[in-house]
Formats: structure tokens, C-alpha cells, sequence
């Protein structure tokens, strides 16, 4: 059977693209260290329990398994965490990156999906974002995925290792199973901390800002389901077995919703009402953000097909239920 390395693959996108990789004939060998995944996530394939800045144990997992691709979820991702630790965040990020990319030039493997951030963009000039957008990311997070980027151009042209970059929005929702989905710890995101109020385990929702240039005062972000990224995945994977590139495309819906229609969302699904405290906005919050994704249809032949917003929220709703059973 073939093999493809995932590192990352006991987290939240990273598991679910295990899971459609498994669905394919292709078995996903996981490599993760376990400190934001979970163990029991891997269901697929074999675990290797590791960081990627062991660059021998890399190595040797690749040599051992012999990938035929590698995808890449294995990264700190917390905006406001990267802020407080820069020094962390490159570190794992960047260092971590290139010594995942040095064992594929030794072992040969020649194909590499990143999982990168539309934060590369920072606070854009237009909308919908496309991908020849400026990038001038305004965190720490943001560029760490912007320098990896680069990175990739030049070990495309170096060692011939064929790339694609997926700058996804806000991933969002849960495998329809229930089996896998978002577990966080802390959890920061927007829908399974509302999804959490609702269900009384957080005594409230913390909605930053409702002063926005914006038709209810709230940001309006692309929210996406995870399991169209999962699917994203695999065409990039189907993409770089036929074309030698270094690829980079939006994988977002192509509009936004406010929180306010999220929160909308979310109280019709669950019956439930969510409790909100209103504060002020965060620092470096744009107000609008949301993708063209053209050159992903045009390109790898991508459709999001399950990311409207009550497919989201009972997906995650459904998971969150089983995960912590309330009344």
C-alpha cells in the first residue's frame, strides 16, 4: 500500500485528512509529538511519537515507511500565543520545517502539501483575497507560515521536492461520523466555544467587537468545513503526482458571515440560546476576510461542498455531544 507522511496527523485537520487518505487506499503513518494532538485520533495507520525537529527520527521514519508524499500540519497556530512567544513559534514552525524538508531531500520523497494560513496576508488591500495579494502578515504566526513559503520555492528549485502551499480560512465543523473533530486545549475558536456556551460548560460567549464597518457591527470571516479542506488535501496530493510545481491556493468558501449570523447559526440548530459578554475589539482584527477561491476550482478542481453554516454547526454540535454528554 501506498504511504504518506503526516505529521501532525493526531490533530484536528490532520486527523481528518488521515481519515480520507485511509478512505482512498492510501495508508496515512502519522508523525506527532502529542502535545496538541490526541492518541486516540489516530485510527488509520501507525503512530510514530516524535518532533519533527528530530531530524534523525524523521529521517528514519521516512526511511523505514518510504512516503510517497509528505503533508504538513505540525505547526503552533495560536495567533495571540505567538505574539506572547515568538521564539517558540519560529523555532517549531521554521526550524521544525526545514528539518522535515532536509530527511525528504535525503530520503527521496519528492512531494510536500503544507497546511499554510491565509494570516499571510495580513490586513488586505481587497476582497475576496487572491492569491497574488501582498503578503504582510501581522503576527508572528502569520509569518513563520509566510517564511515557510518562501522556504518551499527554494527547495523546489534545490532539491526538486514539489509543493503546495494551502492557505485555508477558518476551519470549522466535524467529521459527519461524530468519530473524529475539533478538541482544542484551551479552545479558541469561535464556533465550539459558542457551541460550548449553549451547552452550559463556558458560563459565556467573549464577542470582541461589535463597532465594525460591517452590516451587524462583527467581523465577518470565510468559514470552511473540515472535511472540504480534508478533501482539498487530497487533490493537491493528486495534483502533485502529475505536475511538477510549487503551488500555492486559497481554500476557502468565497464569502463571509458575521459572528452574529454564526451565533444565528448555532442557536437554531441547537435550541439553545448562547450567552454573551461584549467586549472590545482585538488589536489587529480586520473586519472583513474572506477568499477567492477560483484558482483552487480552476487548478485542483475544488469544491467546497459542505462548508454552509448548518451543515457546520450540527456536524460540530454532533461532536461536541459525544465528546461531553449534556443534557
Amino acid at each position: 500500500m501506498q504511504s504518506v507522511l503526516i505529521t501532525g496527523g493526531a490533530g484536528y485537520i490532520g486527523s481528518h485528512v488521515c481519515k480520507h487518505l485511509a478512505a482512498k487506499g492510501i495508508e496515512p503513518v502519522v508523525f506527532d509529538n502529542l502535545s496538541l494532538g490526541h492518541r486516540d485520533a489516530v485510527k488509520w495507520g501507525p503512530l510514530v511519537v516524535g518532533d519533527i525537529l528530530d531530524s534523525g527520527l524523521v529521517l528514519e521514519t521516512m526511511e523505514r515507511y518510504r512516503p510517497a508524499a509528505v503533508m504538513h500540519f505540525a505547526a503552533l497556530s495560536t495567533v495571540g500565543e505567538s505574539v506572547a512567544n515568538p521564539d517558540r513559534y519560529y523555532r517549531n514552525n521554521i526550524a521544525g520545517t526545514i528539518s522535515l524538508l532536509n530527511a525528504m531531500a535525503k530520503a527521496g520523497v519528492r512531494k510536500f502539501v503544507l497546511s499554510s494560513t491565509c494570516a499571510i496576508y495580513g490586513v488586505p488591500d481587497a476582497l475576496p483575497i487572491t492569491e497574488d495579494a501582498p503578503a504582510r502578515p501581522v503576527n508572528p504566526y502569520g509569518r513563520t507560515k509566510h517564511i515557510i513559503e518562501m522556504l518551499l520555492d527554494d527547495y523546489t528549485r534545490a532539491f526538486g521536492i514539489n509543493t503546495a502551499a494551502l492557505r485555508y480560512y477558518n476551519a470549522c465543523g466535524a467529521d459527519a461520523s461524530g468519530e473524529i473533530g475539533e478538541r482544542h486545549d484551551p479552545e479558541t475558536h469561535l464556533i465550539p466555544r459558542a457551541l460550548m456556551a449553549a451547552a452550559g460548560t463556558l458560563s459565556h460567549l467573549d464577542v470582541f467587537g461589535t463597532d465594525y464597518d460591517t452590516p451587524d457591527g462583527t467581523c465577518i470571516r470565510d468559514y470552511i468545513h473540515v472535511t472540504d479542506l480534508a478533501e482539498g488535501h487530497l487533490l493537491a496530493l493528486d495534483y502533485l503526482d502529475a505536475n511538477a510545481c510549487n503551488l500555492a491556493v486559497n481554500l476557502g468558501v468565497g464569502n463571509g458571515l458575521s459572528v452574529y449570523q454564526v451565533l444565528a447559526a448555532i442557536e437554531e440548530a441547537t435550541g439553545r440560546t448562547v450567552p454573551l459578554r461584549i467586549g472590545p475589539r482585538r488589536a489587529g482584527d480586520p473586519p472583513v476576510l474572506f477568499a477567492d477561491p477560483t484558482k483552487a476550482k480552476e487548478v485542483l478542481g475544488f469544491v467546497p461542498a459542505r462548508s454552509d453554516i448548518g451543515n457546520i454547526v450540527r456536524t460540530a454540535w454532533n461532536f461536541m455531544q459525544r465528546i461531553r454528554p449534556h443534557g
